[in-house]
């Protein structure tokens, strides 16, 4: 697999090679270059490409990361299916602009009410950090909220300036405690019943608690 990875990108640096997630970037890549990587990896959903300002990533997740965004994005669809949400799960799609030279594959997303071609929610399980922000990515996309899973909680950001002013560090960001999209969502509940290993109980118990 690591060869075949390097076979689509130059000068690709593997980033600790003990890590269970294997992960490559690379500087210095046109959009057509990123566009012709992409679609050597049309019919391969096991990596995930990101894309920034000629920056590209390419990241072979680990069986510990698939399981959790799994289980997260189960547990997800249960609220939005109880609460009867109007959305569509789209997976984990390749979003981009080229104008904004931005491109991101989420683990997850969704777009919440009628379906967009940019989801309204984007979920990341970040097991170990890449190079590329992701918020700065996800704000070029015009994606409203992000969502990412780290060390066994979820951090919520919602976009607020499409040209950064007041949130600079965050990118147009603002952290929140409650999504703005689902605003009844039990945080808290989602992030403890994430962590119960067994699938089935975990949306169980998401389901009676919630």
């Amino acid at each position: 697999m690591v060869s075949s990875i390097k076979e689509l990108i130059e000068e690709s640096e593997l980033i600790d090679i003990d890590d269970p997630e294997e992960r490559f970037i690379t500087s210095g890549v046109s959009w057509q270059k990123y566009e012709a990587i992409l679609a050597k990896l049309e019919n391969n959903s096991h990596y995930r490409v990101t894309y920034l300002d000629g920056v590209l990533e390419i990241v072979s997740p680990s069986f510990r990361h698939e399981k959790l965004k799994k289980r997260l994005a189960g547990l997800v669809e249960t609220y939005l299916d109880e609460k009867e949400f109007q959305y569509t799960p789209m997976g984990s799609p390749t979003v981009k602009k080229q104008l904004q030279k931005a491109g991101a594959e989420p683990d997850e997303c969704y777009s919440i009410g009628a379906e967009k071609d940019i989801p309204d929610l984007a979920i990341e399980v970040i097991i170990t950090s890449g190079s590329i922000n992701k918020l700065k990515t996800y704000q070029r996309l015009g994606v409203t909220e992000v969502w990412f899973w780290e060390i066994n909680r979820l951090r919520l950001y919602h976009l607020r300036e499409e040209v950064p002013s007041q949130f600079l560090e965050t990118h147009g960001y603002e952290e929140i405690i409650s999504s703005e999209l689902l605003p009844e969502l039990n945080i808290s509940l989602l992030e403890e019943c994430t962590l119960i290993s067994d699938h089935v109980q975990a949306k169980k118990e998401f389901k009676q608690r919630m």
